[in-house]
């Protein structure tokens, strides 16, 4: 008996529909109005995404999609009889079902045979290696795989449902009894995931992570700079920087290398850097960065970088060398650790961590600035990387900086958490699109895409406070939200859409945010330039702009970045 014969079963009274065995957790019985959605909406997973996909990512978007698809067909066919909303029968049902499954069937077959020559599409546009049609056995059993695994755990569910509300039945009226049952399991479910389920995936994933902290980079060795942090002298030690900490002390650019760009007369860059096992308290290792910067001179340089770093401490070497170079060495790059976790996770765990370390760092830092003579003290700048730039907007938005204005800040990658960054995008100049908007006319904020600069149609002047945002339009962690669930991002409108995303990418309820959010682990698994990998050259770009260094030319930034490209960094 199939479910649709089951959905037909005799009406006993009024309302209740006469209780008719569901299927067991393993048995090969499926809805078959379920099926027909689940096979529509698998054909749509198939339409191209922001980036592109390995086969196992692909068959795993295309598992749970067909299954969203499969749960919105079967309860609509449950809620359809339970109505008692006439069907159609004889011929008429016929034809319908017929054409129906007829263009679905299509639908989810011609998908099927494009979805290798899209995925090559976008790799070529990439620069990446094309796959073939081997990827299909791969997608076919991940896909079902997928399915089968959710299929089981929603009747589970069904059957914990089902026995609740028999329990509860015996000594309360029926629908008293499915009311209170699903809303215990409902409740249970969600305390479990956001409680049990979430906080323990964090606490495992913080502990192994904490563990990797410990190690090293290859190739990376103690600094003997006293203008490092970790180094002799300095007040943090270098087994507590953590080994984000110890590439970045340790790998910045040398006076030679400087002098090479810049014809000669750097200085050695300070790099100062505070990990969470330095001090036990935030304050503390606020005021242990404080400390570390005085001991090394740092407010004495022409420019002090105050940076927010990624899940992990990092600080990526694409995004803060530049500085170095652009300033001839004479620069103080100063970090802190907020969190073990990947930028990935620390995403979700972490965004109260970011902010709050964010403040507090720059508001002991900049309290200190505020004090110097203003003709002699460094110009004070932010930097932020991905989560890092959530933190730089924390600051960017505290009344910490309206009395003593900071110089300005770069802010590379923004998440879709950044409210600050999706406000400006919302209030854009008319004509302007949303991967490449104007804000103000330029007066502050200024956005930069990779191949194409900084915005170009502002009308006034730009300062004395500099803004740039740098990001792709194929970046899902920029455009991700959550409402792609159900509105058509700006993005995707006509004449809207970025020149790196696919034109054959459309908008769909659900399957696009889901698409899109699958794409978010990947992000950093192609070339730079496109999805969240972000060039030295754009990089530099971003700085030269945001430094606005004077005598500064568009060849000596030409003649840096060929030089940046050929230097081996940890960004590599």
């Amino acid at each position: 008996m199939t479910d649709d014969e089951m959905s037909e079963a005799r009406v006993d009274g009024d309302l209740d529909i006469a209780p008719v065995r569901p299927p067991r957790l393993f048995e090969p019985r499926f809805s078959a109005a379920g099926a027909l959605v689940g096979l529509f909406f698998a054909a749509l997973s198939l339409q191209p995404s922001l980036l592109p996909r390995a086969p196992y990512v692909q068959g795993i978007a295309s598992g749970v999609t067909f299954m969203v698809g499969y749960g919105i067909g079967a309860v609509g066919q449950a809620l359809w009889t339970y109505l008692r909303i006439p069907r159609l029968r004889g011929r008429a049902r016929t034809v319908v079902v017929g054409v129906l499954l007829a263009l679905i069937l299509w639908g989810t077959l011609f998908s099927a045979w494009r979805q290798v020559g899209w995925q090559n599409e976008i790799r070529s546009s990439f620069g990446m290696q094309p796959v073939s049609w081997t990827a299909w056995p791969v997608i076919l059993a991940v896909g079902v795989g997928v399915a089968a695994l959710l299929l089981v755990v929603s009747r589970a569910v069904r059957l914990l449902f089902r026995t609740v509300g028999r329990w509860l039945g015996s000594w309360m009226p029926r629908r008293a009894a499915i009311a209170l049952g699903a809303t215990a399991i409902v409740l249970l479910a969600w305390g479990l995931v956001t409680g049990v389920v979430v906080n323990g995936f964090f606490a495992v994933s913080n502990a192994i992570f904490s563990t990797r902290d410990g190690a090293t980079t290859a190739g990376v060795v103690p600094t003997r700079s006293q203008l490092r942090s970790g180094g002799p002298g300095s007040l943090v030690r270098w087994d507590e920087l953590g080994r984000q900490g110890r590439s970045f002390v340790a790998t910045a650019p040398t006076v030679q290398e400087i002098n090479t760009a810049s014809g000669g007369g750097a200085k050695e860059p300070i790099r100062v850097y505070v990990g969470l096992k330095s001090a036990p308290t935030l304050q503390a290792r606020a005021d242990l960065l404080l400390a570390e910067l005085k001991r090394t001179g740092a407010f004495d340089r022409k420019t002090l970088v105050v940076a927010t770093t990624t899940g992990t401490g990092f600080l990526d070497p694409n995004g803060v060398d530049p500085v170095d170079f652009v300033t001839n060495g004479d620069d103080a790059i100063a970090g802190v650790q907020y969190s073990y976790l990947p930028s990935w996770i620390s995403l979700l765990a972490d965004q109260e961590a970011v902010k709050e370390t964010s403040r507090v760092v720059f508001r002991t830092v900049h309290a200190y600035w505020t004090t110097l003579p203003e003709a002699s003290r460094p110009q004070l700048f932010l930097y932020g990387l991905s989560l890092g730039s959530f933190g730089v907007e924390s600051i960017l938005s505290s009344p910490d900086i309206l009395n003593e204005p900071i110089d300005g800040a770069f802010l590379t990658g923004p998440p879709f958490v950044n409210t600050m960054h999706e406000e400006i995008e919302a209030a854009r100049d008319p004509g302007s699109p949303p991967w490449w908007p104007v804000y103000g006319e330029g007066r502050t904020v200024r956005f930069q895409v990779e191949r194409d600069g900084i915005t170009p149609t502002t009308t006034g002047p730009w300062g004395p406070t500099r803004v740039v945002y740098l990001q792709h339009g194929s970046d899902p962690v920029v455009n991700f939200s959550p409402s792609l669930t159900w509105t058509a991002p700006d993005w995707l409108q006509d004449g809207q859409r970025p020149p790196d995303v696919s034109a054959r990418m459309g908008w769909f309820p659900l399957v696009t945010m889901w698409q899109v959010a699958l794409d978010l682990p990947s992000a950093g698994n192609v070339p730079y330039g496109y999805g969240h990998m972000y060039s030295k050259r754009a990089n530099l770009e971003g700085w030269v702009a945001t430094l606005d260094p004077s005598g500064w030319t568009p060849a000596m930034t030409d003649e840096l970045g060929a030089l940046l490209d050929a230097r081996k960094t940890g960004g590599d």
